[in-house]
């Protein structure tokens, strides 16, 4: 224990952050994210020894998960005493070791030994979390346990080098139309609920693909907002005050993360220049970065660039993607292509609003980041490789490929008024030279919302509107993490 207090005042802490152990209960909101489902699962595998990991940015929703697992957990009819939450932020907590925390939990509320769930939000914050959650694994058998941070907390690293088969991890990033669509009491279109994208190309598009369209196009309006205030549930709770929404995102996601979590947990010493590459990102977020120019313009070295841009995407405020290695060939001084977390922190940081929606430049970047990160989200669990590829010589270029041993999936996003599939498309010519079954055009309009094929080419192209597409792939999501 610190000089200046002592047990009672953890024991305060604890049981402020616990209040069923006394009877109480923690107002939560109903709605569920998608991985809830999937950190009961992993929670409840007795046959799975290890702690289950729950990463994603600020305020999407991982403390609410924490708290309603711990809620029904009681009403279910276990134990109160031996669910244990802690938000190791705390000021108090953060001068702890883990150890002596769970030994006044112990010696006060829950015998030793007996079994015990802890719910352990922010870990990154403890000192030694990783060692610390190997030992209660290793030798702790009694415990479940569920951590979160909004940090990238499983860094390639650590993994390496002490946590193989000892945690998984559970990706919550921000919310994706279907939840969003859900969560903002949309009604439900009238489709198949077990539809997936890729299920579309086999369909008949004269009869099939009309009606889906019908369906969905309803939802038009509430994408818009979607794409303009983002997948946050508090931002979506408050869809008719983007000026609120866009206030909340700048000050409680973009600024605490950057002036106090970043600073803190990467020792980052000049948080000036993080906001600076940070603004820069949004002004460009979705094109290729060259590190060498982008730290000439913002007046620092390419070092700091580089290692800022590793802390960005540690912090999952970035997606980078490398470029795609086409018949094997290893790219020369390879450069990223560089995405935000989710389009309406641009939107918030460069005070962009309901104009964007009709501005096909602005749109651009904000539709292509939304279906990176549904892509990313649905795939996550085969670790594939996300990446873009563009030809020197020509500039054809397809936004963004996922791939894995199993498969390779192309997606090219043309979110404007006319934008027809040609033979001479990067998307096209890509299949042409790699080993694609299924390519997706993501477009804007849906009067052309069907398959293609082209002579020569064996892949088939699903021309498919943005908000068809996302809602599907979300949709696609929830089943996947119920299996």
């Amino acid at each position: 224990m610190a000089d200046f207090f002592g047990k009672n005042e953890v024991l305060a802490v604890l049981k402020g952050f616990n209040p069923w152990w006394d009877g109480g209960h923690v107002s939560v909101p109903p709605f569920k994210r998608l991985a809830y489902d999937a950190c009961r699962r992993y929670l409840e595998d007795t046959k799975l020894r290890r702690a289950v990991l729950l990463s994603g940015p600020r305020r999407v929703g991982k403390t609410t998960i924490l708290n309603q697992i711990a809620g029904d957990l009681v009403k279910e009819g276990n134990r109160p005493s031996g669910i244990l939450y802690l938000s190791l932020d705390h000021p108090l907590l953060k001068l702890q070791r883990l150890p002596s925390i769970l030994a006044v939990y112990h010696e006060n509320i829950h015998p030793e030994g007996e079994p015990a769930t802890l719910l352990l939000d922010e870990v990154q914050y403890s000192g030694d979390w990783d060692l610390e959650l190997k030992q209660l694994i290793d030798h702790k058998p009694q415990y479940r346990i569920l951590a979160t941070g909004s940090a990238s907390v499983v860094h390639r690293q650590t993994l390496a080098e002490s946590g193989v088969g000892r945690w998984v991890e559970v990706p919550i990033p921000t919310l994706s139309f279907y939840e969003f669509s859900q969560m903002a009491g949309a009604e439900a279109p009238g489709i198949d609920p077990g539809l997936r994208p890729t299920d579309l190309f086999a369909m008949d598009a004269q009869g099939e693909f009309p009606a889906i369209r019908r369906a969905l196009r309803s939802l038009l309006p509430l994408f818009g907002s979607y794409l303009l205030v983002g997948g946050f549930p508090e931002t979506a709770s408050h869809l008719d005050d983007v000026p609120l929404c866009q206030r909340l995102l700048r000050e409680d996601v973009v600024e605490r993360v950057l002036k106090r979590d970043m600073a803190e947990l990467f020792r980052i010493r000049n948080v000036g220049d993080l906001e600076r590459l940070f603004l820069y990102l949004c002004i460009h977020s979705g094109g290729i970065l060259a590190v060498q120019t982008c730290a000439r313009q913002l007046g620092t070295t390419a070092v700091t660039v580089s290692n800022h841009l590793e802390a960005l995407q540690r912090a999952n405020l970035i997606y980078r993607l490398g470029p795609y290695e086409l018949g094997g060939k290893k790219v020369l001084k390879a450069r990223h292509k560089i995405y935000l977390a989710d389009a309406a922190l641009r939107n918030a940081v460069l005070l962009r609003g309901k104009e964007t929606l009709t501005n096909p430049d602005e749109m651009g970047p904000v539709v292509e980041t939304a279906v990176l990160k549904h892509l990313y989200a649905y795939y996550y669990r085969d670790t594939p490789t996300i990446s873009y590829w563009r030809d020197a010589k020509t500039g054809k270029e397809v936004d963004v490929i996922v791939s894995s041993p199993a498969y390779v999936f192309p997606a090219e996003i043309k979110y404007r008024e006319q934008a027809s599939l040609t033979p001479k498309a990067g998307l096209v010519e890509f299949c042409r030279h790699a080993d694609v079954k299924q390519a997706f055009w993501i477009t804007k309009p849906d009067q052309e919302f069907g398959v293609t094929t082209f002579p020569g080419v064996t892949a088939k192209f699903l021309q498919v509107p943005a908000h068809i597409f996302l809602y599907l792939l979300g949709q696609a999501e929830r089943l996947l993490w119920k299996t």
